[in-house]
Order: structure tokens, then C-alpha cells, then sequence
């Protein structure tokens, strides 16, 4: 299919049970458009039945293309994947699990066509979802926006529309601990907003459990700022200097108060207090160095070991550049 002016990217992990209705509201979507389109499937190394799903839709509609991993690289990776394979004019991200909309797809293509780079959508309310996770995720996108000196927007996730010419620049980066949201940010170009209220999950359950969850907050803010590095200088000479006071005051009841020091309690909490402070920023420290470790040994992103459609259905391994 040449001539593509849109590109669905669109990462599954264990989606059997909702994939189906996802690939008919996406079709009802892209037709209405009646323009040319394809249905990019990442799959992320699903250990259910949604490849085969996918295939059986896929014998009687040309619209979709299957990339399947060898293994479940991530969510991320698997977006990076979806961009490396787009051939469309405009590149539309969307999760799988029908809390975002595909009906915003079209209000997304109308920002693009008056003239902007990346339209993201931005959530003004989320269905279904428990109040600590609303509250971490709030308290994470405001972090990150106070740490970094790029805009990240806030209250938004993958689900946006990127030109073709961002697309091209993402493919330049190669990071492997990757913040999609925060990268498409950093490269630039004219962006702006459309709102919406995100639906509860259709069907099946979440695929980021609070470990994933801290990991990407984790990624997010060690792939765009580096100053939780400059804590340690700004705690240790806190620390420094309360520790430099006490000591005045400890030798000022020495030498002119009749006051006894006694017990040692208050040195053993003195010192657990300062070896967790240097204990936590060796962690932080320890992130970054993994991140230099992971960088250094240039593995590729991902393998694919299928990719599927109508006109191709041979296998092949593919890694990344």
C-alpha cells in the first residue's frame, strides 16, 4: 500500500479479549476519513491468542500489519517500533485498551491539517482508576515538569498524532530507557492539545502495575534532568552545616555549662539518619550509571521475528539500527 497518509500505531500485550472491538472502532474511524490508512499491531510478545486474532482479521483487510517481537521488550520500545515501520504522512499512537478514544482521532487530524506538528491529548478525567493511582500520577507529571527545562505537558499520555517530519527525527534518537511522551517534547516542533475524558479499560487488566509505573516515572526523569544528582550537593551541605552547628554546641556545654552528655542514643539515630541520606543518593547515582551501562552496550531495541499482512506474510528477523 503506497501513497499511506495515515499511520495507526498500535502496541498489544495479552489483548485478546478486547483487540477485536478495537481493531472495529478504529476501522469505523479511518474510513470515515476516506482517505489511505494502515493498522500497525506491535505486538509485545503476547502470550495469548491476540496475534492469532489479529491474523485471521488481517486475510480480509490490507489495513493491518502485524509486527511481532521475539519477547516482550515494553511498551515504549514497542511504540519505537510502530515509528520505525509507519509509512504515513501523520503517525497516530493509541493503546489498545479502548480508554482513549479513536473517535479523538479525527479531532487530531484536523489540528494537523491547520498546520501543527503534534497534537497530544490531554486527559481532563480518568475513568475507572483508583484515587492513589489519579494522585501519583498527578504528583509525577508535576515533578517532572519542575525538574526539567523541557515543557512535558501535564495530564497526558503516548496518545497523540506526530508528523511525518517528528516521526523522521524520533528515528535519530536511540535512547534505550525511553520516555516517548517527553522525547516527542524535546524534539519540538508546533504542538498543541485536544481534551478529552479517559474511559475505564474495556476489558482485561491494566498492563502498568505500579512496578511499571515507577519504572517509566523513573525513566521520564532520569532521561530529561539531572537534578536529582544535585541533591546530594544541596543535602550534603544542609547536613554539613547542621552537623557543623551542633558540634559548636556540643563543645560549648563542654567547656562553659555544667550540662552532662550522656546516652548515645541520640548518635545512633544521628547516624542511621546520615547513612540512609548517603545511602539513597548512591541509588540515584546508581540509576544514572545503569542508564551510561545500558547506553554503552548498544544491543538493539527490539527483534521482531514476523511481520504480517496481506502482501507480506514471510518471516524475518529484524533488528534495529
Amino acid at each position: 500500500m503506497d501513497n499511506i497518509k495515515y499511520s495507526i500505531i498500535i502496541p498489544v500485550f495479552n489483548e485478546e479479549q478486547v483487540i477485536e472491538h478495537t481493531y472495529e472502532r478504529l476501522k469505523i474511524v479511518l474510513d470515515s476519513t476516506a482517505e489511505t490508512y494502515e493498522l500497525l499491531f506491535i505486538n509485545d510478545g503476547s502470550r495469548d491468542s491476540t496475534v492469532d486474532i489479529l491474523k485471521h482479521l488481517g486475510k480480509t483487510d490490507n489495513h493491518i500489519k502485524i509486527i511481532d517481537f521475539s519477547r516482550n521488550f515494553g511498551h515504549q520500545i514497542a511504540i519505537t517500533a510502530g515509528m520505525d515501520y509507519a509509512k504515513g504522512d501523520a503517525i497516530i499512537i493509541i493503546d489498545a485498551d479502548l480508554q482513549d478514544p479513536p473517535e479523538l482521532i479525527l479531532e487530531m487530524i484536523e489540528k494537523w491539517k491547520n498546520g501543527y506538528d503534534v497534537v497530544y491529548a490531554k486527559r481532563t478525567a480518568r475513568k475507572g482508576e483508583t484515587f492513589f493511582k489519579k494522585q501519583t500520577a498527578a504528583l509525577f507529571y508535576r515533578t517532572l515538569r519542575a525538574m526539567t527545562d523541557i515543557e512535558i505537558p501535564i495530564d497526558t499520555g503516548d496518545f497523540r498524532l506526530i508528523d511525518r517530519k517528528v516521526c523522521e527525527q524520533m528515528q535519530n534518537v536511540h535512547e534505550r530507557n525511553r520516555f516517548v511522551r517527553g522525547l516527542v517534547s524535546w524534539v519540538g516542533f508546533k504542538q498543541t492539545a485536544v481534551e478529552y475524558e479517559r474511559d475505564e479499560r474495556y476489558a482485561g487488566e491494566t498492563k502498568y502495575p505500579l512496578k511499571r509505573m515507577l519504572k517509566l516515572s523513573i525513566d521520564g526523569i532520569t532521561s530529561f534532568s539531572y537534578k536529582p544528582l544535585k541533591i546530594a550537593n544541596y543535602l550534603g551541605a544542609a547536613l554539613s552545616t547542621i552537623g557543623f552547628i551542633y558540634m559548636l554546641v556540643v563543645l560549648y556545654q563542654k567547656l562553659f555549662t555544667t550540662t552532662t552528655i550522656t546516652g548515645w542514643s541520640s548518635i545512633i539515630v544521628i547516624q542511621l539518619f546520615f547513612s540512609g541520606i548517603i545511602l539513597m543518593m548512591l541509588g540515584v547515582m546508581g540509576e544514572y550509571v545503569g542508564r551510561i551501562y545500558d547506553e554503552a552496550k548498544n544491543r538493539p531495541l527490539y527483534i521482531v521475528q514476523d511481520v504480517y499482512s496481506v502482501e507480506n506474510q514471510t518471516k524475518t528477523i529484524v533488528t534495529t539500527k
